[in-house]
């Protein structure tokens, strides 16, 4: 029964930050990676970031420079932290934990961002 729990979105306007937290809780075993994907209204659901359990990082070419993934490995938590948002940022959030062996990933339930212009 793992679960994964975003929290942290909301509405803000464009420029303003929001800071998205994943706590993951359950039966996992060794976390490989974890990450932020979005997904808008009538859209595929892409990659945001990546953090590894190592400490190194992925970022989609549309947010770099903007937003910042940071991990607690002892907690089995991960943040991003989204600065300068864009009415183009808008979308629901996803959390995902990616186990080492066997390889497979878990899901959150996902949390709605919206930015006004």
């Amino acid at each position: 029964q793992v679960q994964l729990v975003e929290s942290g979105g909301g509405l803000v306007q464009a420029g303003e930050s929001l800071r998205l937290s994943c706590a993951a809780s359950g039966s996992i075993g060794i976390i490989a990676a974890m990450g932020w994907y979005r997904q808008a209204p009538g859209k595929q659901r892409d990659l945001v970031a990546t953090i590894t359990t190592g400490g190194r990082t992925n970022y989609a070419d549309s947010v770099k420079g903007r937003f910042t993934i940071s991990g607690d490995n002892a907690k089995n938590m991960v943040y991003l932290q989204m600065n300068s948002l864009k009415v183009e940022d808008t979308a629901v959030y996803y959390c995902k934990i990616t186990e080492l062996i066997p390889t497979r990933d878990y899901w959150g339930q996902g949390t709605q961002v919206t930015v006004s212009s």
